[in-house]
């Protein structure tokens, strides 16, 4: 590379400013930003972390690359996180200094695996080719993300081609990570381009582009077809109830009958076909459902006079060991009314539906809406409707690729995820959050219906498609056929093997670093 006729190799650390490597650091913070909704494209990660190259390419100090790094994922993830504050702030009733300083803290943290790709891409710088390096290394990093201390999985880089439908239908085999791999593989090409004119650069280019063009076509031919068999396969009348209940008196009983009304005027209207599902949002029974009483029996009685089977949120409570456990749960009544199954939250969210170091930080008990501690439940376990069975993903569960493969392993029919995203207000959150589920369609290849009490509602065919959905706090219902299919796939059957050869391939490279530099010492 040359700037102002000198010849600038990897490496360099001379004739560049300190100032312009931060300013391309943060600009491919901006980017990383600016790829997910609600303010983004997902075309732009197709560059994301071009700036972030450029700058590294004038530094052989690992410590020098951290920095860069860590500036580059503090700026992207206070831009994609910034609701965060908004949230602790306005239901954690914290100060305004306090929630964003909470929020800029997980930025931090989530920063560190910037900075460590940042530094691995400066370590390898020699000893194996970029192109090889990059996309393995980012895999790898973003699955420790998803993974440490109960994982913080929330828009991976592959999330960001949500709306990309014939690009996504290769996650039914490498499972989102494989999105993330030829995203970073095209950055590389890109790079390379940028920086290097030469024929192993187009080489590199041309390739790149086979294997995009390959994908592109395998989307194709599997959405043709996936339609194929989804207009032959039995369908599934869903009406999903948005109430947008507002989070000030969701938990408010003097507001719980007329909570209830709400649900039911929304459920009665239109016609639903005999034996349809009618979905309401997570917890949008406020109270709990297993103790009798006159709201109980409202709810009870509702899916005789919709002749249908109905299916909501609301807590519940058991004798635990140590005095009662609360459970974010999910109910199923058929038609007649009665109890068919009740599911129980698996994954909880820390600091939302319980409070870890409690005694340290008790300030955030009141982001657990004052109940306490939820338990966990005993696993992803279908609920039984007649012949179908229904995988139910309690809120921040639509974003977990394990549940939904749970769930396909168990021969579920169709995915359920009910959520109340209220907290978010008009924040990206909602945006990202229904990003994020609709990969659980794809990758299991069953329809996804999802409820959500503010909205983002909407139903998802197995391609990943989005056949309707609703605006943000509006109330409403909407309706549709879901076709009920059971085709297998690699991801749902081998889970994340694409991650695990990464890590195998990361070890690969490092040992031959190691091995590469004994011989330059010798």
């Amino acid at each position: 590379m040359k700037t102002n006729g000198k010849n600038i190799g990897p490496g360099h650390t001379g004739g560049t400013p300190w100032s312009r490597d931060i300013f391309f650091a943060l600009l491919c913070g901006l980017l990383y930003f600016l790829s997910f909704p609600r303010f983004g494209f997902g075309v732009v990660a197709w560059i994301v972390l071009v700036p972030l190259l450029v700058s590294l390419n004038n530094t052989s100090s690992l410590k020098r690359a951290l920095v860069l790094g860590w500036t580059a994922g503090i700026a992207g993830h206070i831009g994609m996180l910034y609701w965060i504050a908004y949230v602790v702030v306005n239901y954690g009733y914290l100060p305004l200094a306090l929630g964003v300083i909470i929020m800029v803290l997980l930025a931090g943290y989530l920063s560190v695996y910037f900075a460590l790709f940042a530094a691995g891409i400066v370590y390898f710088r020699g000893k194996a080719p970029l192109y090889l390096v990059a996309p393995v290394l980012w895999v790898c990093l973003e699955y420790l993300k998803s993974c440490l201390f109960s994982g913080f999985p929330w828009e991976n880089l592959g999330y960001s081609q949500f709306s990309n439908l014939l690009f996504i239908q290769i996650t039914d085999l490498t499972g989102v990570s494989g999105l993330s791999f030829l995203i970073v593989l095209l950055n590389t090409a890109f790079f390379t381009l940028l920086t290097e004119r030469s024929k192993k650069a187009l080489a590199l280019a041309l390739a790149v582009f086979l294997l995009w063009s390959g994908v592109y076509a395998y989307g194709g031919l599997r959405i043709r077809q996936i339609r194929q068999i989804m207009d032959r396969a039995p369908g599934m009348h869903v009406s999903l109830i948005q109430g947008n209940i507002e989070q000030a008196v969701k938990w408010n009983e003097s507001f719980q009958a007329e909570t209830i009304r709400i649900y039911e005027e929304l459920s009665v209207q239109g016609a639903n076909p005999p034996g349809a599902l009618v979905v309401w949002p997570e917890t949008a029974v406020p109270f709990s459902f297993q103790e009798p009483g006159y709201l109980q029996a409202r709810v009870s009685q509702l899916p005789s006079r919709i002749k249908s089977w109905l299916l909501f949120g609301s807590m519940s409570y058991a004798a635990g060991t140590e005095g009662t456990d609360y459970f974010n749960s999910a109910y199923l009544l058929s038609p007649g009314g009665d109890l068919r199954g009740k599911y129980d939250k698996v994954h909880l969210v820390p600091y939302g539906e319980y409070v870890p170091l409690r005694k340290m930080f008790p300030f955030v008990s009141s982001l657990a809406s004052g109940i306490g501690d939820f338990a966990e439940g005993k696993g992803f376990i279908p609920l039984r409707m007649d012949e179908r069975k229904i995988g139910v993903l309690i809120c921040y569960e639509g974003i977990l690729p394990q549940a939904g493969r749970q769930y396909k392993n168990a021969a579920a029919d169709v995915l359920v995820n009910i959520t109340n995203d209220a907290w978010f207000g008009r924040t990206s959150a909602p945006y990202q959050h229904l990003s994020m589920s609709v990969f659980r369609a794809v990758e299991t290849r069953l329809s996804l219906a999802r409820a959500a009490n503010t909205g983002i509602s909407a139903l998802v065919d197995p391609t990943g498609r989005i056949l309707t959905q609703t605006e943000l706090f509006e109330k409403g219902k909407i309706t549709g056929r879901i076709p009920l299919m059971q085709m297998p796939t690699l991801y749902a059957r081998c889970g994340d093997w694409f991650v695990g050869m990464g890590f195998v391939a990361l070890a690969g490279l490092f040992l031959w670093s190691l091995t590469r530099r004994k011989r330059n010492v010798h």
